[in-house]
């Protein structure tokens, strides 16, 4: 395991993403074009695992779900079911601000298309492991996909099988830590209505009930 829940800046271990990062820093000079790091402090009950940065979401901003439409829909239910306050702006400069929750990636750098392939996710999965590691006071996990709960069953070795994925399951993975799914807030899924607000509310709506216990 690293020592470090974050990458370097100029983290190697994936020549794909690392040579797309270099591209896309000669397209976007002023982008962040870098692993993403975690958002939030460490001493949180939940932890929220995405799958990757959008190309104009957190590889611009350098701020988890921040720019891209997903973060307009996690920012809004997270203040909605009290793990954030202020005003989420698109902005990491907004008035935003995490309360017993963060936000994180299984894979932390711009994938093309968005797609990561396995070497890639398990080649920053010690990164999510370490991050899982560093929240003494971790309750619930929330996986936003089926690469997140798949990457952070195994970042907690667990066995996948014994734990499918669903919309709005819940794992008990050990006493301490029950891992909630969720399909991705993402455009594609809230348009296609694979996702609704109402759907999206009702897994916070566990959590927050969850941690609150």
């Amino acid at each position: 395991m690293p020592q470090t829940s974050s990458p370097p800046v100029d983290c190697a271990l994936c020549p794909r993403l690392a040579e797309f990062r270099a591209t896309n820093a000669e397209l976007y000079p002023d982008w962040h074009n870098a692993p993403v790091a975690s958002f939030g402090a460490k001493d949180v009950s939940l932890l929220i695992v995405g799958l990757a940065p959008g190309l104009k979401g957190a590889n611009r901003t350098g701020r988890p779900f921040t720019g891209d439409y997903a973060g307009d829909l996690l920012y809004d239910t997270m203040i909605r079911y009290g793990f954030a306050t202020g005003k989420y702006e698109a902005d990491p400069n907004d008035s935003l601000k995490l309360k017993d929750a963060m936000v994180t990636n299984a894979v932390r750098c711009l994938p093309p298309q968005n797609k990561p392939v396995g070497a890639e996710i398990n080649n920053c999965r010690p990164y999510l492991a370490a991050q899982i590691e560093e929240l003494p006071n971790l309750k619930a996990i929330m996986a936003l996909g089926g690469i997140a709960h798949n990457s952070t069953l195994s970042a907690l070795g667990c066995k996948r099988s014994a734990f499918l994925f669903a919309h709005n399951a819940q794992h008990r993975i050990s006493d301490k830590i029950t891992l909630f799914d969720s399909y991705h807030c993402s455009r594609y899924n809230t348009n296609t209505r694979r996702l609704t607000t109402e759907m999206f509310h009702q897994v916070f709506a566990d959590i927050q009930m969850h941690c609150a216990a």
